[in-house]
């Protein structure tokens, strides 16, 4: 009987080493995973950024410099935005956003999502644009990092216990999204045919 329970504690103690390394194991793969899904998630929002930052710059590098001030004034429009502003405010935003997901403090010059006062010219504000997006793929680059801080910003509907890195860039996109629609507009009210509806 003795040896019986010797087999049996011996059996036993080989598998216990068998069962730690398969929970291991799959503590390994469960974090693989998880690496595999930010990679993916990281990937996939930098394919977007790509392709929203094309239809938005070509947009706005679409309008005449002398229609950047051109605000439509038939029907309920007081107070909008000129499209210049538009597109300084769409940047603003950007440069906001990027800096919360990376844990940054905003941009002075972003101001109340208006944009630098300095920044007036068609060549102006479209340098800001592309600076906006290029702040806004380091954001979606360091998507799934640890190590890199991530902060709410007060311009997001999300709470501070919410907010997280990949909801701050998708935000992003929702907004830029929102006036990418009334640049289209604009620009067809000035008879000009944006970039993407070309054939």
């Amino acid at each position: 009987m003795q040896k019986m329970k010797s087999i049996f504690m011996l059996v036993l103690w080989l598998n216990s080493g068998n069962i730690l390394a398969q929970v291991g194991q799959q503590r390994v793969d469960t974090e693989d995973a998880a690496s595999l899904d930010a990679q993916r998630e990281r990937h996939a929002q930098q394919f977007l950024l790509k392709f929203t930052e094309k239809l938005i710059v070509s947009a706005a590098d679409a309008m005449p410099a002398d229609k950047y001030g051109f605000a439509p004034t038939d029907g309920e429009f007081k107070g909008v935005r000129t499209f210049g502003q538009m597109v300084k405010h769409l940047s603003a935003t950007n440069h906001i956003l990027a800096a919360a997901a990376l844990g940054e403090e905003p941009p002075a010059d972003a101001g109340d999502e208006i944009g630098p006062e300095t920044v007036r010219t068609k060549a102006e504000i479209l340098n800001y644009l592309n600076g906006s997006f290029e702040h806004l793929s380091k954001a979606t680059e360091a998507i799934g990092q640890k190590n890199t801080p991530v902060k709410s910003s007060p311009i997001s509907p999300l709470k501070s216990a919410e907010v997280t890195r990949l909801a701050l860039v998708v935000e992003s996109f929702v907004h830029a999204y929102d006036h990418y629609g009334q640049m289209v507009e604009y620009l067809r009210m000035n008879g000009v045919v944006p970039p993407a509806s070309r054939p």
